[in-house]
């Protein structure tokens, strides 16, 4: 399972680290939700709730190509609206390109779109030491890549040099990948509902 955690506690070998996104994400998520409608009938089933370690909210098992929220911890409405948007880019990634968890940069590559589309924003990223006003861009790359080096060291086990290495091979590619949003998510603005209002002009049936 993936594991999004900046913080060293696990269940099994998952899970995502607890912690907001936007909270106007509902279009996003629900984006993400129509996309795997299309390729795989429910998405209900594919959504697991159980009790995990109480330092993360949930995770996505490839395995079985399931979302595990943690009940005991993804407390708020807008939490477990952040787990299923950040595990739901994993999701369609392995559904889009099977992604193989074992390989290191296929790792790399689908938390650095996780981080990119659900989480860096450039206020959260400010707020927790990753941003400045000073070089916008490259300070939400600073925060993407940060997040990423984190997941890839936990579920792989691996030095920091070696996650960043993996990142640093696949990082404009992917960072450029912004399927199926369509964009980076700007706080306060309209960039939400205009991707879900875009969403049939690239075949999602919303």
């Amino acid at each position: 399972m993936t594991f999004d955690n900046e913080n060293e506690g696990k269940k099994d070998e998952n899970v995502s680290q607890s912690q907001e996104v936007n909270s106007n994400n509902e279009d996003l998520w629900g984006f993400d939700m129509s996309y795997s409608k299309t390729h795989d009938g429910r998405i209900e089933k594919h959504i697991s709730c159980e009790v995990c370690n109480p330092i993360v909210t949930g995770g996505y098992d490839s395995e079985f190509n399931q979302i595990v929220i943690c009940q005991n911890s993804a407390y708020s409405e807008n939490m477990v609206r952040a787990v299923l948007l950040h595990e739901m880019i994993h999701m369609f990634d392995y559904c889009r390109n099977k992604l193989d968890m074992k390989n290191i940069d296929h790792l790399a590559c689908t938390e650095i779109r996780a981080a990119n589309l659900a989480h860096c924003s450039f206020m959260s990223s400010l707020f927790q030491g990753d941003s400045s006003f000073i070089n916008i861009k490259a300070t939400h790359q600073d925060c993407v890549k940060h997040k990423a080096r984190l997941s890839i060291m936990g579920v792989h086990k691996v030095s920091k040099e070696v996650a960043d290495a993996a990142i640093e091979r696949v990082f404009k590619k992917c960072y450029n990948d912004l399927e199926p949003i369509g964009r980076r998510i700007r706080r306060n603005s309209f960039d939400m509902p205009r991707a879900h209002a875009e969403a049939h002009l690239y075949g999602y049936d919303m």
